[in-house]
């Protein structure tokens, strides 16, 4: 309670002072993002789209990167992203027009006017139930259904989802900004997933959670947020939902792939500079036995991102996550401070984290990206090479490569990650790198190496294919000992039984294969009819295992939201 009436506190000595265009952020799993990647890296030297580290991205943000005030096209300035307009992209940029009719002048919105609205009222443009654009105000509020069938290999059961709910967004005076996404779920999964949230205690990407039908999940997923302005050049955003850094599939620091969390966020956009600051207050893990409190705790993250040169970005990054009974450290709130010494200062008692990553465009065709992430090591048992278990760290690289071969619309992304044993861990039970019995960064959690590769095809306007194959190892824990992947459990004695002798696969070793393949088509703006199927294998070399291969066929409609996928 005392850190929620802090960040309020916070949030309200600025908002006063706020008198700038404000805005909301793009939802996850928005189509746009992938004509924003493509546009990012066509234009090569564009500094308007160099930030697109820090997640989900602000709608401000991105009209004006694609728009003056004037509704011009700023595109046209930069002749050779205009040649590389596909029938697809030049179609895909209306969609974005379409979807954020609010940073449009009148002039341009009328463009999009439906000429027989349904009731007058509703569907007065195409991509949205019921809008108001007025003086000082603008709502714009969305059903979102989802409604998938699925059949899974020697399964009996059907497997479903059915989703529900609603989403709106808004501006009040043009100060401040306001969200929210509420739905309601139930759903039925494959084996593997449910063995998952047999050992977690977790839904993917959900936090609480009831039963349903013996062998499925019941939970309501709210999310929302407020922003504002500070200044011309700092956003504040308070709420509650995901963030993600980064450029990858997957991100080593922080991603969107578990459970919604309250946060305050700033966010400064100058010169050659962005640089974020996030404040959470998070779950510690919990077995959900009864009606009590859980216990909270508390993460801190600061990212800078600097624009280098117009092709090449380099990022800085801190994190920590502590707990205290009934309390936040105050200490953690410095906006500009390294993190890892006010931790010496308190003892060296939490879990601190750094990393570095780097985002370059190569010319108008491939963008090359990576993370390393530092949790702790001594460079001196690096030489060594004797497997020392507290040498944690992580490493990311990939590469995405757009109109592949000349083929018009064809993308490609191969991506390899690795995170050394321990990692994320930490010597108590609360400050791991974790948040509502889910990781925080990566869902393998640690002790493992990973390779993606993800084909994505847009062949028409309307249409979408999408090829993805992941293959990992990882060294999976014993039921006595820990070998370092579970983050959840404490790194010292009695789980961590040795010193020395840790390597990337050490233990149950576990080799996993996915592979999927997804046809979409949108039949109405934002409304969609995919077709997927997932295959996947998994062998354990040194420990039986449960549930490891299957194969799933899935059919379904989504409208207004995210694709729920568990690649892992």
């Amino acid at each position: 309670m005392q850190f929620k009436q802090s960040l309020v506190r916070l949030a309200l000595i600025g908002l006063p002072i706020s008198g700038f265009s404000q805005t909301t952020f793009l939802p996850q799993g928005d189509k746009s993002a992938i004509l924003l990647e493509r546009l990012e890296i066509r234009a090569y030297k564009d500094s308007a789209f160099n930030f697109s580290k820090t997640r989900p991205l602000n709608r401000r943000h991105v009209m004006n990167a694609l728009f003056s005030p004037d509704g011009k096209n700023r595109l046209l300035q930069n002749n050779r992203v205009v040649k590389s307009l596909t029938r697809v992209d030049q179609y895909n940029l209306q969609r974005i027009m379409a979807n954020n009719l609010e940073y449009l002048p009148d002039s341009l919105r009328v463009g999009f006017q439906t000429k027989k609205p349904v009731l007058k009222n509703f569907y007065t443009s195409p991509a949205n139930l019921y809008e108001v654009h007025v003086k000082d105000f603008d709502l714009v509020i969305n059903p979102v259904i989802q409604v998938t069938v699925s059949k899974e290999k020697d399964n009996s059961e059907s497997l479903f989802q059915n989703t529900r709910g609603l989403t709106l967004r808004g501006r009040i005076a043009n100060k401040i900004g306001f969200a929210t996404y509420l739905t309601d779920n139930q759903e039925r999964l494959p084996f593997y997933v449910r063995d998952f949230v047999s050992a977690r205690k977790a839904v993917p990407g959900a936090g609480f959670y009831k039963d349903f039908k013996t062998t499925g999940y019941d939970y309501f997923d709210a999310r929302g947020y407020l922003t504002f302005n500070v200044t011309k050049y700092i956003d504040v955003a308070f709420g509650y939902d995901r963030n993600f850094i980064g450029n990858g599939h997957r991100s080593l620091f922080l991603s969107d792939v578990g459970n919604s969390n309250l946060f305050l966020k700033l966010n400064t956009r100058i010169w050659k500079f962005n640089y974020q600051n996030l404040f959470m207050e998070l779950h510690n893990a919990d077995n959900r036995s009864g009606d009590r409190l859980i216990g909270k705790k508390y993460a801190a993250m600061h990212h800078l991102d600097v624009a280098v040169t117009k092709w090449l970005n380099i990022g800085l990054f801190e994190g920590v996550v502590f707990g205290r009974p009934n309390r936040f450290d105050f200490g953690y709130l410095n906006p500009i401070i390294f993190y890892r010494s006010v931790e010496q200062q308190n003892g060296s008692f939490d879990n601190s984290v750094a990393g570095l990553d780097v985002k370059a465009n190569l010319p108008h065709k491939i963008q090359v990206y990576g993370q390393l992430m530092l949790d702790e090591f001594l460079l001196s048992e690096i030489k060594n090479n004797r497997g020392w278990w507290a040498n944690k760290w992580g490493l990311q690289f990939g590469a995405k490569y757009i109109d592949a071969f000349g083929i018009p619309n064809l993308d490609l992304q191969l991506e390899h990650n690795r995170v050394r044993p321990f990692t994320y861990s930490h010597r108590d039970s609360v400050a791991n790198y974790t948040h509502y019995n889910q990781p925080l960064a990566h869902p393998l959690g640690a002790n493992f190496r990973e390779w993606i590769a993800i084909a994505r095809y847009q062949p028409a306007p309307k249409w979408q294919i999408t090829g993805k194959l992941i293959a990992y190892t990882q060294g999976r824990d014993s039921s006595g000992r820990s070998f370092g992947s579970n983050i959840f459990y404490p790194n010292v004695s009695p789980f961590r039984q040795a010193d020395f002798g840790y390597e990337i696969g050490s233990g149950w070793k576990t080799s996993v294969f996915i592979g999927s393949f997804l046809v979409s088509y949108e039949w109405r703006e934002n409304l969609f009819f995919e077709l997927s199927a997932l295959v996947r294998k998994q062998e354990t070399k040194t420990a039986p295992i449960v549930s490891g291969n299957t194969a799933v066929i899935s059919f379904g409609l989504r409208w207004n939201m995210h694709r729920r996928e568990f690649d892992f």
